[in-house]
């Protein structure tokens, strides 16, 4: 069964890429897709793009083209929940688009055609990536950049939100959470891919997680530092999370 392994900047798939066995590059829909296998397991590498339609175009060929039996998607996002900080680890239980609106056809947030707000993740490989990530951030102690790092890091499981815009400003970010919490959704997180790719994956019936290591918290400093963290922290996540979920797998 193959893994498809999704990120959305190159800097969080450089170490898995470098340790690719067998690796064998494919060109495919506009894209560079890596074949080969880590820690024994089959594995395709690839770059979603930004924006949930060039992620879904993404999730749709590692399904269709590749035959990705399980898709995991690995990077960044603006922490918007209570106690969620930089550095922080969220992964997402399931995903809203924050942008859609068709109403007066369904409610608010709801994709025309599906039954409900939120679209789920596959609760068995969740588990296992939450699982990973645990493992990882104890092993780590408190080995962690203390220029970016407030605190070490936490584990946090539930509600992400995806768009097709950059949310880098206090007000757009506490404006968003409070509507949907005003609803009943409880968001943690906000990027611009992840509910795409989960609409694909309930579309075809294949597994879905996604993990997002927290750059800012989508406020007016979301920019400060964002090229370092990626570098120094969310490509160390990247790489030890996602081998440590292939070990299990």
């Amino acid at each position: 069964m193959t893994t498809a392994i999704l990120s959305a900047l190159p800097e969080e798939q450089s170490g898995l890429l470098g340790s690719l066995e067998q690796a064998r590059r494919v060109a495919h829909a506009g894209r560079a897709f890596w074949l080969g296998t880590l820690h024994g397991q089959p594995v395709v590498l690839a770059l979603s793009g930004m924006g949930k339609v060039a992620a879904a175009t993404t999730a749709t060929a590692l399904i269709e083209r590749f035959g990705a039996a399980r898709i995991v998607f690995t990077g960044v996002a603006g922490g918007v929940g209570e106690g969620v900080q930089v550095g922080d680890v969220v992964v997402a239980q399931d995903y809203v688009q924050h942008d859609m609106d068709a109403t007066p056809l369904c409610a608010r947030w709801q994709v025309p055609g599906y039954s409900a707000v939120r679209l789920p993740c596959d609760t068995t490989l969740t588990a296992m990536l939450s699982g990973a990530v645990s493992a990882y951030l104890q092993s780590a102690g408190g080995h962690f950049d203390s220029e970016l790092l407030a605190q070490p890091p936490r584990l946090h499981q539930g509600l992400v939100a995806s768009g097709d815009q950059f949310v880098s400003c206090a007000q757009a970010a506490g404006a968003l959470r409070a509507d949907l919490l005003a609803a009943g959704h409880d968001v943690l997180a906000v990027e611009m891919e992840g509910a795409a790719v989960a609409q694909v994956c309930v579309d075809y019936g294949v597994p879905f997680a996604a993990v997002r290591a927290i750059s800012d918290r989508a406020d007016d400093d979301a920019h400060v530092d964002f090229h370092r963290f990626i570098q120094s922290v969310a490509s160390r996540y990247a790489d030890h999370i996602v081998r440590g979920l292939l070990r299990v797998l």
